[in-house]
């Protein structure tokens, strides 16, 4: 234990544990949008559930060292272009959010009609249904962790040598998120314009993990950027309207 007296232990836990929460942020939006569309009811179990996986995924990898370091090894080449485990991963869990987020784009834009129709109609939803489509969306969520714990594992092995700062990083990091996804799962629900702008944020997620399967980096911190840039726009957007209606 005479490594906790050590401060550059301290100072590598503080760091790997903020890494952690700003690398977990577009797992926050995912969980928070896909959790938006279970019964009130669900929600919480459903975001726990969600945060417990990125929690155990995240685990699981740093256990798993020697394994994880292999994915970078090269499996086979096209055109000249190394492909490895990890690449795998990143392409498809880049393709899945594409996919997932430009569904849920669709369902916003085109179909809230025709979800507000059902509703007005009274049309009950079976018990059994509403285990199902829990589950499914969990499945969902657990799907994209992997994806997200994959580098966020590898970018704790570059940081830090001892397993335990580690370990102790990514708990405090998901109890951070566990603590915030239920108040930004609200606000984006409350306000069906910051939901499509989080959806758009991770078609570029999905994009950028695609580019990476092919040795193309984009910085996240340009996506972060543009992010924080739309959503402080959009709250002057929300502060206005609101300011409008109190007037009305």
């Amino acid at each position: 234990m005479d490594f906790l007296l050590d401060p550059n232990v301290w100072i590598a836990f503080g760091m790997l544990t903020a890494l952690e929460i700003v690398l977990g942020v577009d797992n926050i939006i995912f969980i928070s949008i896909l959790v938006g569309r279970l019964p009130a009811e669900q929600r919480d179990l459903a975001r726990r559930l969600g945060l417990g996986f990125a929690m155990l995924s995240r685990l699981g990898l740093l256990f798993s060292l020697s394994w994880v370091m292999s994915l970078t090894n090269d499996l086979f080449s096209i055109a000249g272009q190394g492909i490895s485990g990890r690449d795998l991963v990143l392409l498809l869990g880049g393709l899945f959010l594409l996919y997932k987020a430009s569904h849920e784009i669709f369902v916003e834009v085109e179909a809230r009609e025709q979800d507000n129709a059902d509703a007005k109609s009274g049309t009950i939803v079976s018990e059994g249904a509403k285990r199902g489509l829990l589950w499914g969306i969990v499945g969902q969520i657990a799907i994209i962790d992997i994806v997200f714990s994959l580098d966020s594992v590898i970018t704790a092995v570059g940081m830090v040598d001892q397993i335990e700062v580690m370990v102790a990083a990514v708990v405090t990091s998901v109890g951070v998120m566990l603590f915030a996804a239920k108040p930004i799962g609200e606000f984006v629900d409350r306000h069906p314009s910051v939901k499509v702008l989080a959806l758009a944020f991770l078609v570029m997620v999905g994009m950028a993990l695609t580019a990476e399967a092919f040795e193309v980096h984009m910085p996240k911190g340009y996506i972060y950027a543009a992010m924080a840039f739309s959503l402080a726009v959009e709250s002057l957007n929300i502060r206005a309207r609101a300011k409008r209606m109190a007037k009305a």
